[in-house]
């Protein structure tokens, strides 16, 4: 298939996702917070159609609630690590001195950890809920962002029309922003929408463990740990939020892969 094709089909893909994300909640058929002991665990069916959790709740209507924290939570991590790592990347590199020999020591000590243990321990340092667990996985990802924009940087600001601007008067700022951001946005975009689906998993993890969202939340990770006790009797309460969380970052990593694909195309 064309990879143009295949990039028009896998973006229509993710803003469906995002759309139904974000208005998802008005067709929810049941309420995802009400409980109804008479309805407990019932197999999926017409009226049910991913069956009810052990307190009668119904899972698809809680799947639908949970992608809008489960989406958009990850967007926001992703987001909050992009500013903060290309920012803090283009200044370091663009500068030097005794500013980027720390930048780098600093970058050296986060991920000197794998990156999920990491983000365990700060979450467990700041207690759990789903603020701590977004500034946990921002403390993790961001130094992606800062050590990719900082090799980029140091490849570029030796450039001719960099040199070029610098006799012609241009100050650091102007050169940050006029020449050396627009030319490494590229890359650290692409590497943000590879970035989207592990921070989904990353996020669930959290949730799953009880160091993210809390209970009552439907997010797709507090669901799969509700269920995890009930996965013999109601297998359904694991399985479905399961399927909706795979079905959601296969579509943003083939997304992220095509786009890679095609900037480097362009590129070459």
């Amino acid at each position: 298939m064309n990879k143009k094709v295949r990039m028009y089909g896998l973006t229509i893909g993710v803003v469906f996702v995002l759309i139904w994300a974000q208005f998802g909640r008005i067709v929810e058929p049941y309420n995802p917070f009400q409980t109804n002991m008479m309805n407990q665990s019932l197999p999926p069916s017409l009226r049910h159609l991913c069956g009810t959790d052990n307190l009668g709740r119904d899972v698809f209507s809680r799947i639908l609630e949970g992608a809008h924290i489960s989406l958009y939570t990850a967007l926001l991590i992703v987001t909050i690590s992009f500013l903060l790592g290309t920012c803090f990347g283009i200044l370091s590199g663009f500068l030097g001195g005794m500013l980027d020999a720390l930048f780098v020591k600093i970058t050296l000590i986060f991920q000197a950890f794998p990156s999920f243990i990491l983000a365990i321990a700060v979450a467990g340092i700041l207690g759990p809920g789903l603020v701590n667990g977004v500034i946990s996985l921002c403390a993790v990802y961001w130094t992606t962002y800062a050590k990719l924009s900082r090799s980029l940087v140091l490849t570029l600001k030796e450039e001719p029309y960099i040199k070029a601007a610098r006799v012609c008067g241009a100050t650091k700022f102007a050169i940050a922003v006029r020449y050396l951001l627009p030319n490494c946005i590229s890359v650290l975009v692409v590497t943000a929408a590879l970035d989207v689906g592990n921070v989904i998993i990353s996020m669930a993890g959290l949730s799953f463990l009880g160091l993210g969202a809390q209970r009552p939340t439907s997010e797709w990770g507090v669901m799969m740990s509700e269920a995890k006790n009930y996965i013999q009797m109601s297998p359904w309460m694991m399985i479905t939020p399961g399927i909706a969380l795979l079905c959601v970052v296969l579509i943003f990593n083939l997304w992220a892969d095509t786009l890679r694909d095609v900037v480097e195309e362009h590129a070459g």
